[in-house]
């Protein structure tokens, strides 16, 4: 019977012990078993035979460990982001890498905008005040109107097209940079769309990033970039920590040079120290934003959905290195 083996992360398990939701979703067309491991360094000879692996969470995979891989036709990473996995290894050993794409957009799209509303209208500020037995509104001058706002974009790909509508319902003036979509895309939407990535800083009052992390992106918002921003506007980033250099952004928050950031992911996460943590005017959620029971649900049955069907030697999705 084939082998797919779950490869949890040990440093963070989330996953049931039991896989009862992979087991239901492939039933008796294969052996499904669960594996704590904290990098591919912990691979034993049994995931080393097995015939797809479901990989979550933040567990490394090398060149060196795919090379390990003996009888592997798939392997899927358990989430959207695939930066964990070293894909154009796979590509070259023949082992097809895919992701879920889909499952939590909706959770990280509402969860953009919900920082972005924290943001601007200074929810945890005024709460600390009122919890204080204070009412001195201290932060007035941070409370903005969104119809008077530019709510900025960087990557209009599924979570960043469904923000974009979310803030564009709300009254925010939605504008976006993303380099790799054809002409037309801001016209069939109805937002506006920035020439450049400077172009979009400089007008951004409120910044959502919503790209992947690869060479291209990794620190695509440091010292330079922040420096364009206005010192009102705000940066929300649901996407990759390394997208924004980390000592850069908090660096910004501690001079002023920006008024807030909402964080749901940093880079080298989690923060690291009692200074990173207590950064003035920042909001960081646990890398929580695709969470939800429903979205959690979805992600595993595709996954197992996907395994399956590498098993089974049918057409797979979501492949990611060709």
């Amino acid at each position: 019977m084939p082998l797919i083996a779950i490869i949890d992360w040990a440093a963070s398990p989330l996953d049931d012990s039991d896989a009862a939701v992979e087991r239901a979703a492939i039933g008796d067309a294969a052996q499904v078993k669960r594996f704590l491991c904290s990098s591919d360094a912990d691979f034993n000879d049994e995931i080393c035979d097995a015939d797809a692996l479901i990989v979550w969470h933040n567990t490394p995979i090398t060149a060196a460990g795919l090379r390990r891989l003996r009888s592997c036709k798939a392997l899927i990473r358990n989430g959207v982001g695939y930066d964990s996995v070293d894909i154009d290894a796979a590509r070259q050993l023949g082992i097809p890498v895919c992701n879920v794409p889909d499952y939590g957009t909706e959770e990280v799209a509402d969860h953009a905008i919900a920082l972005a509303l924290a943001l601007c209208r200074q929810l945890f500020p005024l709460d600390a005040e009122a919890k204080s037995l204070g009412w001195v509104i201290r932060v007035q001058p941070k409370l903005r109107r969104l119809r008077e706002l530019v709510f900025g974009v960087i990557g209009l790909g599924r979570i960043g097209t469904a923000t974009a509508l979310r803030a564009k319902a709300l009254g925010f003036q939605v504008c976006f940079y993303d380099p790799y979509l054809p002409n037309g895309v801001d016209k069939a939407i109805g937002i506006a769309r920035a020439k450049s990535l400077s172009d979009l800083l400089v007008k951004a009052d409120v910044l959502s990033i919503h790209c992947p992390l690869n060479e291209e992106t990794r620190h695509m918002i440091d010292e330079v970039e922040l420096a364009l921003m206005k010192p009102t506007a705000f940066v929300v980033n649901t996407a990759r920590g390394a997208v924004i250099k980390k000592t850069a952004i908090l660096k910004a928050l501690r001079n002023g040079r920006l008024a807030g950031a909402g964080l749901d992911v940093v880079e080298d996460e989690p923060l690291k120290t009692s200074d990173e943590a207590a950064t003035p005017n920042l909001i960081v959620t646990c890398h929580a934003a695709f969470c939800s029971v429903e979205s959690k649900n979805e992600m595993r049955v595709t996954s197992a959905r996907i395994a399956l069907a590498a098993v089974a030697g049918l057409p797979l999705e979501n492949v990611v290195n060709g």
